[in-house]
């Protein structure tokens, strides 16, 4: 058990703002050799929940600022998911091959349950600083979880070439007898195999390409201010006033395409964006540099294409120099317990504390993108979003409409001290960039703001809370990843086919045999 949960702690560190990726791989090869290669489901389960146990708890500890309530259920819930993984997969040899389809898939399911999905201290977030995330373009957050748990479990045998030596320093006197007496399996080295097979194959694989067009000239405006302050906290002019003030530092030059605002940059209450005085003040800025903006709006549903009493929507609009809102996207994907508390009838019945979150957001739909006044079309990932491959892929394509030439992620972690949540989030972008083929533009009112490359090259990083704006030329791209096209589902499908061989060659059909 403690070996299991030293091997969770290391995976745990992998991850940003830790970054020491390569810990995922030995944390990953202690869990599977404290494992070992005959313990009973009771046994397998336990270890399961002990390795996962502290690399939910910490690395996703920014939940606690959110909700400890939650914070403490997901860290369980999830890591009961690993402990379910380890109790279905098959023993004995198979085993090299079964647990990390297994653990795989359940970190799968993390991707879409529950509440939409819970994409969080992915191993894909850990892997986005490493030599590996090249593979995101045709596999994404899966296929990279897939080869870190495949590397660990085949380090830690029986593939040939390490056969029993792990085994028989963790594992100790359980099952003795069979794990000193098994012998080395071509399993673990077929799976290396294959990675390295991945690996060749991502280094050539389709990325996309530049178009024609010429690269958007965008300034990215971070307003700063005090983290760890929500809304109630913070008066929500004293925000926009900030993002007005580092805007009013930006000359006016006919290089300039685009001014890009975070969300949550203006928040109006009781009326509706359009024809306020916070859009006078934006249309003003447009006006002085002659560029359009996109920023970030929060309005009462009632002024969104999805009414609803007591509500509210998230949306990321155009405003062009003649103060004309010419374009709109509301966000799809939002924040369980952060913009909606699910059963919030339940939990108000119960006493909960609900005050930090006194409205639902109304989601909205695709596509997700912002259009230009010239044509230029831009992918839209609000914050949360930027966790989810799905979204990704949403803003690339737009919904079918006609793919986009360049990512852009506004987003709001005031919320949170430190910067766990704001450094995964950067990961993330990178996984969004590489995936898609398209530059990313991240845009946060306290930090961290960036521009990122399609290899993951991050450029300008600002630092927490400071004023600052950062200008770059985004070159615009087109063409499709295997990822865009294709998306997780061909990857899920090989899992369960991976998990269902094993459990039949491992478990099932040596059972039937024994009994006859």
């Amino acid at each position: 058990m403690l070996a299991a949960a030293l091997g969770g702690t290391l995976v745990a560190f992998s991850l940003p703002p830790w970054g020491f990726w390569p810990l995922a791989f030995v944390g990953v090869a202690i869990f599977e050799a404290a494992q070992g290669g005959y313990p009973t489901r009771r046994q397998a389960a336990l270890r399961g929940f002990a390795f996962a146990l502290p690399w939910m708890a910490i690395g996703m500890c920014w939940i606690w600022f959110l909700t400890v309530p939650g914070y403490i259920v997901v860290s369980i819930a999830f890591a009961g998911l690993h402990a379910a993984a380890a109790a279905i997969a098959p023993t004995g040899p198979w085993r090299t091959v079964g647990r990390p389809a297994a653990h795989t898939l359940v970190e799968t399911i993390r991707l879409g349950f529950p509440f939409g999905g819970v994409p969080l201290a992915t191993l894909g977030i850990a892997q986005a600083g490493g030599p590996l995330l090249g593979v995101a373009r045709i596999g994404g957050v899966i296929l990279l979880t897939w080869i870190v748990f495949q590397v660990g479990c085949a380090l830690a045998g029986p593939a040939p070439a390490v056969p029993r030596t792990m085994p028989r320093r963790v594992v100790g006197r359980e099952r003795a007898g069979r794990a000193r007496g098994s012998k080395g399996q071509p399993h673990g080295a077929l799976a290396l195999l294959a990675i390295v097979l991945v690996i060749v194959v991502a280094a050539i694989a389709p990325e996309g390409h530049e178009l024609d067009a010429a690269p958007l000239t965008i300034a990215a405006v971070q307003g700063g201010g005090e983290q760890g302050t929500s809304a109630l906290d913070v008066p929500s002019q004293q925000v926009t006033d900030a993002l007005l003030a580092a805007t009013a530092t930006i000359e006016p030059s006919d290089e300039l395409d685009l001014v890009v605002w975070p969300e949550n940059g203006i928040d109006v209450d009781d009326e509706p964006f359009e024809g306020s005085a916070d859009h006078a003040a934006v249309a003003a800025e447009a006006a002085r540099l002659g560029v359009p903006f996109s920023v970030g709006v929060t309005e009462d549903s009632e002024y969104s294409s999805h009414p609803r009493e007591d509500a509210f929507v998230n949306a990321q609009v155009v405003v062009t120099p003649s103060g004309e809102i010419t374009s709109r996207y509301e966000k799809v994907r939002t924040v369980p317990f952060g913009e909606y508390v699910p059963f919030r009838g339940l939990l108000e019945a119960l006493g909960a504390p609900l005050d930090e979150v006194p409205s639902d957001a109304v989601a909205g739909e695709d596509p997700a993108v912002n259009e230009l006044p010239d044509g230029t079309r831009l992918g839209v990932m609000i914050s949360w979003e930027v966790f989810f491959g799905g979204r990704g892929r949403a803003a690339t394509t737009a919904d079918g409409t006609g793919d986009t030439s360049i990512l852009i992620n506004p987003t709001n972690g005031a919320t949170y001290t430190g910067t766990v949540l704001q450094t995964q989030q950067i990961a993330s972008s990178k996984l969004r960039a590489v995936e898609n083929g398209r530059w990313v533009v991240q845009v946060s009112p306290t930090g961290f703001s960036a521009f990122v490359d399609v290899d993951g090259h991050v450029y300008q990083r600002t630092d927490i809370s400071e004023q600052q704006v950062i200008t770059m030329d985004v070159p615009q791209r087109g063409g499709r990843t295997w990822y865009t096209r294709f998306g997780n589902w061909p990857w899920i499908v090989l899992l369960v086919a991976v998990l269902a061989i094993s459990l039949w060659y491992g478990d099932i059909k040596p059972r039937r045999t024994a009994t006859r």
